[in-house]
């Protein structure tokens, strides 16, 4: 049993708590430094800052005060006089109010002080000053501006001077609080950055001795068992000498592995068995369905020209004794047309199963044609067999001439035009064209049946596939399969572009003989 700092729930506890009383005592240290100059920027906000915009405050108001003293001096009627008065009572109302003010503020002994003889110097001189107001009131102009320019003058200038030590040690008191609170505030920056420092650096000896001891262990350990999973038995199990968690869980891996392989060694087996039994059953199923879906095709296929055939050949015998010479022929030729049917039907049977069972090449006999005249053949060929089937031949050239093998490509076409009219709505419309295009001959054979779903695009030339929405028609999955065979035999390309429920156009490109022939002898 593990005990002990062994043990990895111990080691992550022990890890744990230490982070938690490293970040609960950062957290106090960061909040006493940042308590130290909070209080010292209080005492600046509240103490010398005020005291000093006050005291300036009255710097500016006494010296109003004597300028509107001497202003009374120089008023030119009594109307006058008694305005400057008011400015004078009001700049002694805001001289009070500041120095009340000031006086609800802490001050030092010294500070206090100082600022008794500024306010008795104040005191002498509003004296001085109210004598002056008198003096001028009664008309005592000369007695009166002689008493400003002497004891007036004196007292003021006593106020002043006091007023002005008091504003300079204030000034000075105040710059050396706040180098005490920029010393202060440099001091906790600096102290807190050397905290985090090393809380970052005890943070990540921390995370580095989880990830190596313990995350980067387990990883390899997932890997180990992903690997076992993969049937990998050949491995190393690292971790088995530990005496933790994960060197139990090593150990169980050792027998885990030699379990797999045990397991391995029957499973390879019993999968040998099973691919070969479901090899034969695929290729049974597969024989099966093939003879299935050929025995319905050549079934539907042959009953419909048979079917022809026998209609007429009744209709004549119903008619023998009063049918028409034009009558006649006209259904003899229609059912040479239905016997033609069968034997283009053998002869398609025969090639596919050449091409699809033997060599292609050995079955592939190329020579000059007219590619006009074989579309044109293959059309008029289902017009007969699909007379409802409204088909458009769109050639720009009368002749298209060719190197190919005629009953190839005439299989090819026909392939493509029959499923164009065997997977067509009820109005068949089918658009056949043909045209030379940088060397190359472009036919297309476009309809506006069912289409093909996207999906099935990508493996529509694959042998035996047939599409999702096919399932209801017969066929066997291989006429496509063979267009492409013998496209690529003509060295050409076979293309198609669909949407389902919007038709389909299939697009053939083959080398044009001819352009090549004449680019090469200019």
């Amino acid at each position: 049993m593990l005990k002990g700092l062994s043990s990895l729930q111990a080691r992550l506890s022990f890890i744990s708590i230490l982070l938690f009383f490293l970040i609960v005592g950062f957290g106090v240290f960061a909040l006493q430094m940042f308590n130290g100059v909070s209080q010292l920027t209080d005492d600046l906000r509240q103490r010398w800052l005020p005291s000093t915009r006050l005291l300036g405050d009255l710097n500016n108001v006494t010296s109003d005060y004597r300028a509107a003293e001497g202003d009374c001096l120089l008023a030119l009627d009594d109307t006058d006089r008694a305005a400057r008065l008011a400015v004078v009572a009001k700049l002694s109302q805001d001289v009070a109010h500041a120095e009340l003010s000031y006086k609800h503020i802490f001050h030092t002994p010294e500070e206090l002080a100082q600022y008794g003889r500024f306010s008795s110097g104040w005191t002498a001189y509003k004296r001085q000053a109210d004598r002056v107001f008198a003096l001028a009131k009664t008309g005592q102009a000369a007695a009166a501006v002689t008493l400003y320019r002497r004891d007036s003058r004196t007292a003021y200038n006593a106020a002043s001077d006091a007023l002005g030590l008091l504003t300079a040690q204030t000034v000075d008191g105040a710059r050396a609080a706040s180098a005490r609170t920029e010393s202060a505030f440099l001091q906790a920056r600096w102290l807190i950055i050397g905290a985090l420092i090393l809380a970052g650096a005890l943070l990540a000896a921390s995370l580095a001795y989880i990830r190596g001891w313990i995350s980067n262990p387990l990883v390899d350990m997932a890997r180990t068992m992903r690997e076992l999973a993969e049937s990998k038995l050949d491995i190393d199990v690292a971790g088995l000498e530990r005496r933790d968690e994960i060197g139990e869980m090593a150990r169980a891996v050792t027998v885990f592995r030699a379990h797999a392989v045990e397991l391995l060694q029957s499973q390879q087996g019993l999968a040998q068995q099973a691919a070969m039994l479901q090899q034969k059953l695929a290729y049974e199923q597969q024989l099966t369905r093939l003879q299935r879906n050929f025995v319905v095709m050549v079934s539907h296929e042959f009953r419909t020209p048979l079917t022809i055939i026998d209609a007429h050949a009744q209709r004549l015998i119903n008619m023998c004794d009063h049918v028409t010479t034009a009558e006649l022929i006209d259904r003899a030729g229609r059912m040479r047309a239905a016997v033609q049917r069968i034997t283009n039907l053998m002869d398609n049977l025969l090639t596919s199963a050449r091409l699809i069972d033997g060599e292609a090449k050995l079955f592939f006999h190329p020579e000059p044609m007219d590619l006009t005249d074989l579309l044109h053949e293959v059309c008029t060929f289902h017009r007969e067999t699909a007379p409802h089937a409204d088909i458009d031949e769109d050639f720009l050239k009368a002749t298209m001439p060719i190197v190919g093998d005629r009953k190839l490509l005439f299989q090819s076409f026909s392939n493509l035009l029959s499923n164009a009219i065997k997977y067509s709505r009820d109005e068949i419309s089918i658009k056949v064209t043909a045209r030379s295009e940088a060397r190359r001959i472009i036919i297309a054979i476009k309809d506006n049946g069912l289409g093909i779903p996207p999906q099935d695009v990508a493996n529509l030339f694959e042998r035996y596939y047939r599409g999702k929405n096919v399932s209801g028609i017969v066929g066997t999955g291989v006429g496509l399969y063979l267009v492409k065979t013998v496209v690529d035999l003509h060295g050409g390309e076979i293309a198609v572009q669909s949407k389902e429920g919007d038709g389909a156009c299939f697009t053939i490109s083959l080398p044009d003989h001819a352009a090549s022939d004449a680019a090469a002898a200019t």
